[in-house]
Protein backbone atom coordinates (compact mmCIF):
# COMPACT_ATOMS: atom_id res chain seq x y z
CA UNK A 1 0.00 0.00 0.00
CA UNK A 2 2.77 2.34 0.81
CA UNK A 3 4.83 1.56 -2.33
CA UNK A 4 1.39 3.09 -4.33
CA UNK A 5 1.38 6.09 -2.18
CA UNK A 6 5.16 6.50 -3.08
CA UNK A 7 4.86 6.02 -6.59
CA UNK A 8 1.61 8.35 -6.73
CA UNK A 9 3.89 10.84 -5.17
CA UNK A 10 6.54 10.47 -7.39
CA UNK A 11 4.39 11.08 -10.13
CA UNK A 12 2.35 14.11 -8.86
CA UNK A 13 5.92 15.73 -7.91
CA UNK A 14 6.51 14.99 -11.49
CA UNK A 15 3.73 16.02 -13.13
CA UNK A 16 3.63 19.59 -11.54
CA UNK A 17 6.99 19.70 -12.18
CA UNK A 18 6.88 19.41 -15.68
CA UNK A 19 3.85 21.86 -15.57
CA UNK A 20 6.16 24.26 -14.45
CA UNK A 21 8.88 23.69 -16.78
CA UNK A 22 6.25 24.03 -19.89
CA UNK A 23 4.50 27.31 -18.35
CA UNK A 24 8.18 28.99 -18.64
CA UNK A 25 8.78 28.00 -22.61
CA UNK A 26 5.13 29.77 -23.29
CA UNK A 27 5.71 33.32 -24.63
CA UNK A 28 2.77 35.41 -23.82
CA UNK A 29 1.19 37.59 -26.76
CA UNK A 30 1.87 41.59 -26.17
CA UNK A 31 -1.20 43.76 -24.78
CA UNK A 32 -1.17 44.67 -28.33
CA UNK A 33 -1.23 41.41 -29.91
CA UNK A 34 -4.04 40.77 -27.34
CA UNK A 35 -6.38 43.45 -28.93
CA UNK A 36 -5.73 42.95 -31.96
CA UNK A 37 -6.33 38.88 -31.53
CA UNK A 38 -9.47 39.97 -29.59
CA UNK A 39 -11.26 42.16 -32.53
CA UNK A 40 -10.21 39.59 -35.15
CA UNK A 41 -12.17 37.19 -33.25
CA UNK A 42 -15.30 39.24 -32.33
CA UNK A 43 -14.96 40.39 -36.42
CA UNK A 44 -15.18 36.87 -37.54
CA UNK A 45 -18.03 35.89 -34.87
CA UNK A 46 -20.31 39.02 -36.40
CA UNK A 47 -18.68 38.05 -39.87
CA UNK A 48 -20.58 34.20 -39.57
CA UNK A 49 -23.29 35.47 -37.41
CA UNK A 50 -24.41 37.81 -40.66
CA UNK A 51 -24.06 35.18 -43.02
CA UNK A 52 -26.23 32.93 -40.89
CA UNK A 53 -28.85 35.05 -40.57
CA UNK A 54 -29.07 35.76 -44.36
CA UNK A 55 -28.71 31.83 -45.20
CA UNK A 56 -31.86 31.45 -42.76
CA UNK A 57 -34.22 34.74 -44.18
CA UNK A 58 -33.22 33.43 -47.65
CA UNK A 59 -34.03 30.04 -47.17
CA UNK A 60 -37.18 31.18 -45.40
CA UNK A 61 -38.42 33.07 -47.85
CA UNK A 62 -37.62 30.05 -50.36
CA UNK A 63 -39.82 27.35 -48.21
CA UNK A 64 -42.45 29.83 -47.29
CA UNK A 65 -42.93 30.42 -51.32
CA UNK A 66 -42.80 27.10 -52.20
CA UNK A 67 -44.91 25.36 -49.51
CA UNK A 68 -47.36 28.83 -49.14
CA UNK A 69 -47.07 28.84 -45.66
Amino acid sequence: MTDQKEKFGQRAGKFFKEIRLEMKKVIWPTKQQLINNTLVVFVACLAVGVVVWLADTGLGLIFSAVFGK
